[in-house]
């Protein structure tokens, strides 16, 4: 792969529906730009899955520890998800961008809100968040993919394209929208959107 010369380390948030690809896509990333760019580890009250490892998977948090680093102010973003909290730490982020690490943040809408906002007045990092939206080609698609990965009850799938729906108008409030096409097309996106954000000249 082509080296990308080194500029500011970036905090890149990916958002999408369900189904959009976008952890395929992430996930993607990381493997083939690994050790450039290391996604960031959340904290969450949700009980380790077989295999998941603290530190690795999640920072897994009791629910008093959640709260108590919420009232420490140490987190960036934080919501409740389904009956449990995730956030995202302060300190996982500033420890990694001092050491010369890009970023990737897979994150809903809500989250990114948050994060972008945040981020327009912290000073570890304004002018290093740059946001991506993967565009569904329709809902149809999206619930095809639902269906096809059976991952997923029927309410539960008509769940989420119902909050699909709402995710979208979203859209315009992210530095750049990919409208999906292929895998290797939606990849070729997001790299390229890498390269230029690492050698964009900010003032």
């Amino acid at each position: 792969m082509t080296e990308v010369s080194p500029g500011k380390t970036l905090v890149f948030i990916v958002s999408g529906p369900a189904g959009s690809g976008k952890t395929t896509l992430c996930g993607r990333m990381l493997v083939e730009l690994f050790p450039r760019v290391q996604r960031v580890i959340t904290a969450t009250t949700r009980p380790p899955r077989e295999g998941e490892v603290n530190g690795v998977d999640y920072y897994f948090f009791s629910n008093e520890e959640f709260e108590k680093a919420v009232e420490e102010e140490k987190f960036y973003e934080h919501a409740k998800v389904h009956s449990y909290c995730y956030g995202i730490l302060k300190q996982e982020i500033r420890d990694k961008l001092a050491q010369n690490i890009d970023l990737l943040i897979n994150l809903d809408v809500q989250g990114a809100e948050t994060l972008r906002r945040v981020a327009a007045e912290d000073t570890d990092l304004k002018d290093r968040v740059v946001s991506i939206f993967i565009m569904p080609l329709s809902v149809d698609v999206l619930s095809e993919r639902l269906k096809t990965r059976g991952l997923d009850a029927n309410e539960e799938i008509e769940r989420r394209l119902n909050v699909a729906q709402k995710e979208v108008k979203y859209w315009a409030s992210y530095n750049y929208c990919i409208p999906t096409g292929t895998k290797e097309e939606d990849f070729a996106c997001l790299l390229s959107i890498y390269a230029a954000e690492k050698v964009r000249v900010r003032n």
